[in-house]
C-alpha cells in the first residue's frame, strides 16, 4: 500500500510539473499560443460536461454546444488580437454576441423538436449551460491582464492563476495539520473551515506580493486575492457537486494523477467572471 501511494505521489507530481510548463509556456510564448492553450481547456472541458451530462440521464446536443463555445471564443479572440483599435470595432463585436446568443438559445430548442429523448427541456438546459460554464470564462479569461495592468502581460495572468494555485495548496497544508471542522462535508468531506480561511490568508498575501511586484495598488490586488480564492472554492465545491451527483471520481483523464480538465480547472472556470466584474468595477 505505501508503494502505491509513493507511486502516485511521483506520477502525480512528474504530470503536475509537465502541466505546469505547458501552462507557463504557452502564455509567455504568444498571444497565440495563449489562445490555443484556453481553447483546448475549454473544448476539453466542454466534452467532460457533457459526458457528466449524459450519465446524469440528460442528452445535450453536443454538436451545437462545441460549435457555440468555438464561436464565442472566436469572437472574443478577434477582439483580444486587436485591443489597440478596439474603439473601431466594439458596435460591431456587441453586435456580434448580441446575435450569437439570440440564435444560441432558440437553436437549441428548435433542434430538440427532432429529437426522441425523453428529456428535452433538461437537454437544452445542459447545451446551453456547457457554453456558459465553460465558454464564458475561457472568452473573458485573456483580458484579465489589460483590466490589471493595462496591457497584454503574460505574467500578470499568470498570478492570477497562481493565486488559485497558492489558494489550492494552502488550505491543503492548513487542513490536514488542522482541520478539524468541515467545511461542506455533503459535498466535499475532506474540505475544512480551517483549510479555507488558510487558503483565503495564502491568497491574499500571494495577491499583494504580486501586486507590489508590479507596482499596482496593493488593495485592488488583495481584494483580487479575496475575490479569486472565494470564487476558485465555490468552482472547486461545483465541479464536486456535479461528479456526486453522476458518481464519478474524475471527470475525465488529461493527466495521470490529476483527473480531468473539470478537475484541474475547476477554481479557474468559476473564479474568471468573478475576476473580471471585480476589475471592472475597481476601474471606474
Amino acid at each position: 500500500m505505501e508503494n502505491k501511494r509513493l507511486k502516485d505521489l511521483v506520477v502525480r507530481t512528474i504530470s503536475g510539473v509537465v502541466l505546469l510548463l505547458v501552462v507557463v509556456g504557452a502564455l509567455v510564448w504568444s498571444k497565440w499560443s495563449a489562445g490555443a492553450l484556453f481553447a483546448a481547456i475549454m473544448i476539453g472541458g466542454l466534452v467532460e460536461f457533457y459526458r457528466l451530462c449524459e450519465k446524469g440521464g440528460a442528452r445535450p446536443m453536443r454538436s451545437i454546444g462545441l460549435a457555440s463555445a468555438v464561436a464565442l471564443f472566436g469572437m472574443a479572440f478577434t477582439v483580444f488580437l486587436h485591443w489597440g483599435a478596439i474603439t473601431d470595432i466594439t458596435g460591431k463585436v456587441f453586435l456580434a454576441l448580441l446575435l450569437y446568443f439570440m440564435l444560441l438559445v432558440p437553436s437549441t430548442f428548435v433542434c430538440e423538436l427532432w429529437r426522441k429523448h425523453p428529456t428535452p427541456m433538461v437537454n437544452i438546459a445542459s447545451t446551453i449551460m456547457g457554453v456558459v460554464y465553460l465558454a464564458l470564462p475561457m472568452s473573458l479569461v485573456l483580458f484579465i491582464p489589460q483590466l490589471l495592468v493595462g496591457k497584454w502581460s503574460a505574467w500578470a495572468l499568470l498570478s492570477v492563476i497562481a493565486i488559485i494555485w497558492v489558494n489550492d495548496i494552502s488550505a491543503y497544508l492548513v487542513g490536514v495539520t488542522i482541520g478539524k471542522h468541515r467545511l461542506c462535508e455533503r459535498i466535499s468531506p475532506k474540505k475544512s473551515w480551517e483549510g479555507f480561511f488558510g487558503g483565503l490568508v495564502g491568497a491574499v498575501g500571494f495577491a499583494v506580493l504580486f501586486g507590489h511586484l508590479f507596482g499596482g495598488n496593493l488593495l485592488v490586488w488583495g481584494g483580487l486575492g479575496l475575490v479569486t480564492a472565494l470564487a476558485g472554492v465555490a468552482g472547486d465545491l461545483v465541479e464536486s457537486l456535479m461528479k456526486r451527483e453522476v458518481g464519478v471520481k474524475d471527470s475525465g483523464k488529461m493527466m495521470p494523477g490529476h483527473g480531468g480538465f473539470l478537475d484541474r480547472f475547476d477554481a479557474l472556470f468559476i473564479s474568471v467572471p468573478f475576476v473580471v466584474v471585480y476589475l471592472l468595477v475597481m476601474s471606474l
